[in-house]
């Protein structure tokens, strides 16, 4: 097993459902996809770039971003908390997560894959 998903197999509950939720839907979902131990924390990767990253901190978890200065879809769902290039949908529990939204969002992150970090 990988780091990446050791670290999702590790983490408490209800963390552990959300996370293993979210990997689900991205992994098909999105073509492609490449899971990474990045930051210390699971990364995924098209084409080789940065795609988005999974985080469990405090009492949620983040799904985050890379080209989210791009996205344009369901803004009024994510976070930026206090970050000024990263924005992410944040969950608290498994019944929190609007499978139409992520997939809207993954949809509107992979078609800006190939922008720069920063507009």
């Amino acid at each position: 097993m990988n780091p990446a998903e050791d670290y999702i197999l590790n983490q408490a509950e209800p963390f552990r459902s959300i996370l293993l939720h979210v990997q689900s839907v991205i992994e098909h979902k999105v073509p492609d996809i490449d899971l990474k131990f990045k930051y210390r924390i699971p990364f995924y990767y098209v084409e080789g770039r940065p795609f988005c990253y999974l985080n469990q901190s405090k009492d949620y978890v983040d799904v985050g971003f890379w080209n989210a200065a791009h996205l344009t879809k369901n803004l009024e769902f994510m976070t930026t908390a206090n970050r000024k290039m990263m924005k992410s949908l944040r969950y608290r529990s498994l019944e929190e997560i609007n499978d139409k939204v992520l997939l809207e969002v993954l949809k509107d992150a992979y078609s800006v894959k190939d922008k720069k970090f920063w507009k």
